[in-house]
């Protein structure tokens, strides 16, 4: 049986809630069932929606029934999160909503449980009750403990923060400096009737509204590539030089890999992941854009199982991390995250860090990026590293030109960027 949107809405939502899966890993499967490009955006509506606002949501759905579901039937609690965020949430005419979303109950199998998602949505539509704020999780659609991090963090800011992390991202772009200037493409897309404006690095491009890639000029001869302008301040810092060798450690999907070779010709990179997926999708863009690198599969920490040759003279180590700063493009983190991720992460952070290190060249540079919001992973992580490693000097990001500071923390909505951390460390030449 074919299975209708909201079913595959709802099976989406309970692969990432009930199963912890990734949304941007579980999406595309659902997409594929779809052909109208109309009906998939949708779909990334309806999954991206809950997610934003899945307390609010929940707690509605809650207060309407006499007994929560469990076991097999929690797909069709799912399901009904999906209906309530489209009486809310979306223009879809009340009585197509709720009679999809019914209908979508009987396509997964639970046919006895028709008329009780049919009667709580049509309860919800009638009573046309505003969504409960009398918590700060409630009120934020943020998990508490989230929000106690982040008020200890940032202080009063911790609002603002939050806030910008549940606005819908915008679509940025990276100019391929080999192909075009920026000045260049800028014009090429004005021609096309597509608003946009320069970035503060180089390369970056803010689109005024998102767009699919197929309306962008040479999108798949390899003219621009899609990614944060956060994100593209990395090639930009590391300020890899003709004739390195460089490593991209935990590279995948190689936006920033893609980058530094459009910046910087006749350079060795590599590029390493220990996931062979996503390993594929660095690849893939490596094939677009027409650039060469040599691709490993293989652990960070543990480099000297899969390479043998000579040092680095710049390492760029974008380490895993809780991807607290990338909230707005992937509302599932909140979710999917847990208090005892963010000491366990940075415990990992600080291994692959001190045994990236051992592989840099004396002098060499080593920029350490994450994209989280979080001080143990970042300040503190740096704190820690050079209070135990003497050949370590953590540089200025000069490139700021401003009050250039030792380390920086880019907050989500910054300068319409994402959550974001750099660090610039240069080995002692006489390591």
């Amino acid at each position: 049986m074919r299975l209708n949107l909201r079913a595959l809405a709802a099976k989406a939502v309970y692969t990432v809630l009930e199963q912890g899966k990734s949304l941007s890993s579980v999406l595309p499967d659902e997409q594929q069932a779809l052909h109208n490009p109309k009906d998939k955006a949708l779909l990334a509506e309806l999954c991206y929606g809950v997610m934003r606002t899945l307390p609010q949501l929940d707690q509605r759905v809650v207060s309407c029934l006499s007994k929560p579901f469990k076991n097999k039937q929690r797909i069709v609690h799912q399901l009904l999160l999906v209906g309530c965020y489209q009486l809310y949430f979306t223009r879809i005419p009340a009585h197509a909503a709720i009679s999809e979303t019914a209908e979508a109950c009987r396509q997964l199998g639970h046919e006895n449980l028709v008329k009780v998602v049919n009667g709580v949505l049509r309860n919800i539509q009638r009573q046309q009750q505003p969504l409960a704020e009398n918590t700060p999780t409630l009120q934020y659609n943020f998990p508490g403990w989230m929000i106690k991090k982040l008020q200890a963090a940032y202080g009063d800011d911790w609002q603002s923060i939050v806030c910008n992390s549940q606005q819908r991202p915008p679509m940025w772009l990276r100019n391929n400096y080999r192909r075009q200037s920026r000045e260049e493409y800028l014009q090429q897309l004005h021609q096309q009737g597509i608003e946009a404006s320069p970035g503060s690095s180089d390369d970056a491009i803010l689109l005024e509204h998102p767009c699919d890639v197929t309306q962008l000029p040479e999108f798949a001869q390899g003219a621009v590539s899609v990614q944060d302008g956060a994100a593209q301040w990395a090639a930009q810092l590391l300020d890899a030089q003709p004739g390195e060798r460089i490593l991209d450690a935990c590279a995948a999907p190689g936006g920033k890999s893609c980058h530094i070779l459009e910046r910087t010709r006749d350079v060795e990179l590599l590029a390493v992941d220990n996931d062979s997926k996503r390993l594929a999708r660095v690849a893939q863009n490596l094939q677009r854009l027409a650039l060469k690198a040599q691709l490993i599969h293989g652990d960070a920490a543990a480099i000297d199982s899969w390479w043998q040759g000579p040092r680095f003279d710049r390492i760029l180590l974008d380490a895993p991390c809780s991807a607290t700063g990338v909230i707005r493009r992937h509302p599932d983190i909140k979710w999917l995250r847990k208090p005892a991720d963010i000491a366990e992460l940075s415990k990992l952070q600080a291994q692959i860090l001190d045994h990236c290190w051992q592989w840099l060249k004396p002098g060499g540079v080593l920029l350490y990026a994450t994209c989280s919001i979080m001080p143990e992973e970042n300040h503190q992580q740096i704190t820690a590293f050079l209070a135990r490693t003497a050949d370590a000097q953590l540089q200025p990001i000069t490139a700021l030109q401003e009050n250039c500071p030792s380390d920086w923390q880019i907050l989500p909505g910054q300068d319409n960027m994402d959550g974001f951390y750099y660090a610039k460390l240069r080995k002692s030449p006489t390591a």
